[in-house]
């Protein structure tokens, strides 16, 4: 199946090659049409073949690439990138269904097509950072020259701010792979790019931890205070390094110094070591709260008459990896700022109305599809698992991100008089969802960031696509412009209900399942041990104006929905051509897979329960 695998991201290059080689535009739409069909088969093959009780990757190739830097060939599949090739390859399919009347330069179309669908799923595929980012960045070519040539009027300025804001992102990722590139061989003794730890590396020797993340030595070397406490309740054996996590979620910095100082005191007192107490509580004043370098040991105690379990734990490593937490602060957010982005997220969100609007109606199904969850899965697959202590430290400033983001973008959709720019604000607020679920690090918000991303690929596919079908006839998307379309078009009518329904997050559809999730997730948050449980308040105003994201949806889509479908029908309808029956194939796949998650999620949760429980495990929550 590894073969298959590999094979599956290099076909549609080879057949995008062969487009340029056909004799003509109809020969290369028939072989691109036979190339997606294919992929499409293949990742439905590897569901199939996949092992769900397994958290680590499947099917892997792993051989020497560069070999000057370490630099492999490395792919698999796992739990959290199944459900995206699988939407990946089916989007594709019926892109290009939707791509068949394009006339200019089919051929140079159709092969861009082929090639940027290398790029999405050799992203959602490698394994190795720099095989990644090689990835990460061939889909931003492709998509530059498809906005930049079969766009609308501003296709020119579209597709550069498109490509400017992407490269942006991509140079801080780059930055972060070229510093862990030159850190990771203090934990693993060389240089890697390795970002998941398999299963069956050589690299992770005799350690026992779950396979979905990168190796466990590396993560230990960007532990923040957090994290060191955890090891040294392992160390201690007993209960008191929560007790310390919990003094020192306490916001008020006084009196989390004399929790913390009462923690020690009093596990100390029961060891028969209450002279350390004082020391040792002024040692976790200084570096685990106010982040200066540990104090020196007291004459009268000496290193000789520390218990070893302190010694190493609270001593040796605080002092070793001080420098390398504060680099993991710093890469989290460059690493954060770069898939954001891609995601996008307010404030980095402003490329997407314009890409969007000015992108032909199949290039917008794979971008809002395809290519923005391409920034939810780099956050999962590489900012948190790398990072998760900084994630924690940040939380709240990520989720108010998130929050941010639900409510500018719905606010934003509101406003709009543009059909196809109200759908792309649309995409900002159920994005933010994604951020907010992720950035909460709890099961239930995790697993609704995920859903959330494969609910939104296909009702914004399909609302792009709706949105497409009208402006192929009436040659404008002004709202105030139409009016009584479902009298004109009733079953047109009936499957656009199902796509904007399912965006608005109406149980039964696709678009509920994330968005209920996210929210329940948000509020364990405050949960004790969880990470908010230090700012319940914040936790709950957090999830309160998450919550209104979902009325205001309601508010644009019902209005929208009204102004559109609703009244009487307009003269110029009667000029319209009727729908065809490839357009009803599209928009009835799309239909029926947005009601058939909504009704039976656990499509996608089967295959990322076992991956979600290992990565946070090894993360420390969930």
């Amino acid at each position: 199946m590894s073969l298959l695998l590999n094979f599956m991201i290099f076909l549609p290059a080879i057949g995008g090659l062969l487009c340029l080689a056909a004799p003509g535009g109809r020969q290369a739409r028939s072989l691109a049409f036979w190339v997606t069909v294919v992929t499409l088969a293949m990742s439905l093959m590897l569901v199939a073949a996949f092992d769900y009780s397994a958290a680590g990757p499947q099917f892997e190739t792993a051989v020497p690439w560069i070999s000057a830097i370490n630099v492999e060939y490395r792919t698999g599949v796992d739990g959290l990138s199944l459900s995206l090739v699988v939407l990946t390859t089916g989007l594709a399919l019926l892109g290009l269904l939707a791509s068949w009347n394009i006339e200019k330069s089919p051929k140079v179309y159709f092969s861009l097509y082929l090639f940027l669908l290398t790029g999405m799923l050799g992203v959602f595929l490698a394994l190795d950072l720099f095989l990644f980012y090689v990835f990460f960045e061939i889909s931003l070519v492709p998509m530059y020259f498809l906005i930049g040539i079969w766009g609308g009027p501003r296709r020119e300025y579209a597709a550069i701010k498109f490509f400017l804001f992407t490269l942006a992102g991509s140079i801080c990722l780059l930055i972060v792979m070229l510093g862990l590139y030159l850190v990771t061989p203090q934990a693993v003794g060389k240089n890697t790019w390795v970002m998941v730890a398999s299963s069956t590396s050589s690299d992770r020797g005799s350690e026992a931890v779950p396979a979905t993340l990168v190796d466990e030595r590396v993560r230990r070397m960007f532990a923040g205070p957090r994290f060191d406490l955890e090891r040294w309740n392992e160390a201690a054996g007993d209960e008191s390094g929560r007790e310390l996590i919990d003094a020192l979620r306490l916001d008020d910095r006084s009196e989390s110094t004399e929790a913390v100082k009462a923690v020690l005191a009093e596990q100390l007192r029961l060891r028969g070591e209450a002279g350390l107490g004082q020391w040792l509580a002024e040692f976790t004043q200084a570096v685990l709260i106010e982040g200066r370098k540990p104090l020196a040991l007291p004459v009268e105690v000496g290193e000789a008459n520390l218990d070893d379990r302190y010694w190493s734990v609270l001593l040796v490593d605080q002092a070793r990896g001080g420098r390398y937490w504060v680099f993991a602060q710093w890469a989290f957010w460059l690493s954060l700022i770069a898939f954001l982005i891609k995601l996008p997220s307010v404030p980095f969100h402003t490329w997407l109305p314009d890409a969007h609007v000015e992108a032909p109606t199949p290039i917008s199904m794979i971008l809002a599809g395809v290519l923005l969850k391409m920034g939810g899965y780099a956050m999962m697959r590489i900012t948190w698992p790398y990072f998760p202590d900084a994630a924690i430290v940040f939380w709240h400033l990520v989720a108010g991100l998130g929050v941010l983001a639900i409510l500018y973008g719905a606010f934003c959709a509101m406003a709009q008089t543009d059909w196809k720019k109200l759908v792309a604000y649309s995409s900002v607020s159920h994005m933010g969802y994604v951020t907010l679920g992720i950035a909460v690090m709890t099961a239930s918000g995790w697993n609704g960031a995920y859903f959330q991303m494969i609910g939104h690929g296909v009702s914004s596919a399909m609302m792009f696509f709706l949105v497409g079908v009208i402006y192929e006839r009436s040659h404008h998307r002004d709202l105030d412009r139409l009016g009584g379309l479902w009298t004109r078009f009733p079953a047109f009518g009936g499957w656009s209900m199902v796509g904007f329904f399912a965006a608005m997050g109406l149980p039964g559809l696709c678009g509920f399942i994330g968005e209920i999730l996210v929210l329940l997730g948000t509020f364990d948050a405050a949960s004790p041990g969880a990470i908010g449980a230090g700012s319940v308040g914040l936790v709950y105003v957090y999830g309160a104006l998450a919550a209104c994201g979902v009325i205001l949806t309601a508010g644009y889509i019902l209005w929208m929905f009204q102004r559109v479908y609703m009244g009487r029908p307009r003269e110029e309808y009667h000029d319209y051509a009727p729908i065809s029956r490839r357009e009803y194939l599209i928009m009835g796949v799309l239909g029926v897979a947005a009601i058939v998650l909504g009704i039976v999620p656990m499509l996608v949760f089967v295959m990322t329960r076992a991956t979600f429980a290992g990565m946070l495990a090894s993360m420390g929550v969930g």
